[in-house]
Parts: structure tokens; sequence; C-alpha cells
């Protein structure tokens, strides 16, 4: 029992880890300025683990934006990796392919996810299941939280996001601007803008943090069920890397 318990409280904070991203853009929506990001995660103030995220330029144009999340307590841990491909030409994303895998205590677990703009279809592996959805402009489990920056960025208050999450399956959030406040970090003191991550049919309530100074980076993740806190991550290092 004791087991099981304590799976399903690190389980929430990799779960939240996930929810990890963020860059940005500047104003003008000309580039997305490459960086990386690493934060530690915490669950009742204790540290259980890190987590890095990182957007770079392809050759080609295109951007990659990958993330890797190593969690433990006790004898359980949890290793995660998401990787997304895609392009930004004139303020507007575009996903490629996004790719997300997990490994460490329980079942492993991958999901390839294709967007296909010539059949308009969402083309996806799972583990060895493979299937397709129509593409109705949805974004992949990462990108529609550069979406949320870049928003913030341009004064935006209010978003909709439709996006297809880490199981493959079609999900909608809500998302409110609710005040800016001055937030404590292994990073430092910095002043962010903190939004509501609203969701239909779930008793979880999800709170992030961007900052104005550091590209509307998010700086801070924290996530409740039933007012009972399920992690809190938070920024320790912020690298703007060179651009190409």
């Amino acid at each position: 029992m004791h087991k099981r318990i304590r799976g399903n409280r690190l389980k929430s904070v990799f779960m939240l880890s996930l929810m990890l991203v963020s860059s940005l853009c500047t104003a003008d929506t000309a580039m997305l300025s490459q960086f990386k990001a690493e934060y530690t995660a915490y669950k009742w103030g204790d540290p259980l683990g890190k987590a890095t995220m990182a957007l770079t330029k392809l050759e080609d144009g295109q951007y990659s934006l990958d993330y890797t999340s190593d969690v433990s307590k006790f004898f359980l841990s949890d290793k995660r990796s998401e990787k997304s491909i895609f392009s930004f030409i004139d303020g507007h994303f575009t996903p490629h392919k996004y790719h997300y895998s997990r490994t460490g205590t329980g079942n492993k677990q991958s999901l390839d996810v294709k967007f296909d703009a010539n059949t308009q279809k969402i083309e996806i592996l799972k583990n060895k299941d493979s299937y397709q959805l129509d593409w109705q402009g949805e974004t992949d489990n990462q990108l529609y939280r550069l979406m949320l920056s870049l928003g913030l960025a341009n004064s935006k208050k209010v978003f909709d996001v439709d996006f297809i999450n880490y199981r493959g399956d079609k999900k909608h959030y809500n998302i409110a601007i609710e005040q800016t406040e001055k937030v404590d970090l292994p990073y430092g003191s910095i002043n962010a803008i903190k939004v509501k991550i609203n969701r239909t049919s779930s008793s979880r309530e999800t709170f992030a943090w961007f900052a104005p100074e550091l590209d509307y980076q998010l700086v801070r993740l924290q996530q409740f069920k039933d007012e009972k806190e399920q992690g809190d991550i938070k920024l320790s290092k912020y690298t703007l890397l060179p651009t190409l």
C-alpha cells in the first residue's frame, strides 16, 4: 500500500514536469530565441529531480524543442523526454513531428506523432498501435506553450488551445491571466505573470508563471488536485544560446 501511495504521489510530479516548456520570441514575431532552461522539481518543498528544456534552430530553417526529466523518490524512478520539430513563419507555428518516451519504474511508453499538411491528417504511433486523426488545427503537446508565451509578449489576455497530448488524444485548455507577482526561485527572485490553466471535467488546478524579463520564459509551474499540491517546478538556470 505504501509503495502504491508513494508511486501515485511521485507520478503527479512527473506529469507536472511534462507541462514544462516555454521560450520566447521577440514581440515582432520575427524569430525565436534559442535557449536552454533548467528546472528543479519539488513536492511539498522537497526536491525530487530536475528537468531541462532547450530550443534550437535547425539548418533547414525548422526548430527543435527538446525536453528531458529525471525524477526519483526512494526506489521509484521516472525518466521522460519530448521532442518537437516545427516551423515558425510570420508568427505562426506549424508542427511537423513530435516524439515522447518514458522509462523507469513501471511500463515503458512511447508516442510518435506526424502532422501531414497534404492529407490534413495526424498520424499517431502509440507504443505498437497506429491510427489517424483529422487535423483540425491542433498543435502538439509542447508547442501550445510557446504560443502562450508569444501571446503574453503581445499582451493577449485569454487563450484557447487545442493540442495532441502525450497519450495521443485531442485536448482543449482555456488559459487566463490572473495577476503579476514576484516569485522566489532557485534562479532568484523575479517578477512574473501568473496564469491559470483550466481543464474541462477535471479536479486539477494548474498555475504557471512567465517572466517578461526572460523573454516570457516559463519560470514556475504548480499543480493541485482536490486542493492538495501535486508538484511545484521552479527555474534554476536560464541561458540564451547564440543566434545562428
